[in-house]
């Protein structure tokens, strides 16, 4: 099963977001990310790990901003993989609908 976390804020909404996808744990997954406006461009950290290790890498790549999306998902187009892992980018957009397989 999918969960999608979303948010807008005057304030970093990153800690929100992934604290949103640890209380979906529970309902599994084989991959997880987040997709953030930063500075005006769409960023994005995905991971097939842990909710824990996707945090460190957020924390890593100082990612925050005040609108974001995260999600985590079950991968049943295609093997669980970074590549796979939602969120997905189409243009200046960010979603959990596949686009490419470059996406």
């Amino acid at each position: 099963m999918c969960g999608i976390v979303a948010g807008v804020s005057t304030r970093n909404i990153v800690p929100i977001l992934v604290e949103g996808l640890k209380r979906l744990e529970y309902r599994g997954y084989d991959s997880c990310g987040i997709a953030v406006r930063q500075d005006g461009v769409l960023r994005r950290t995905r991971s097939t790990a842990r909710v824990a290790e996707l945090q460190e890498q957020v924390n890593a790549d100082h990612v925050q901003s005040g609108t974001g999306i995260a999600h985590t998902r079950w991968a049943t187009h295609g093997v669980p993989a970074v590549h796979n892992a939602h969120p997905h980018f189409s243009g200046a957009l960010a979603s959990e609908a596949a686009t490419s397989p470059q996406d």
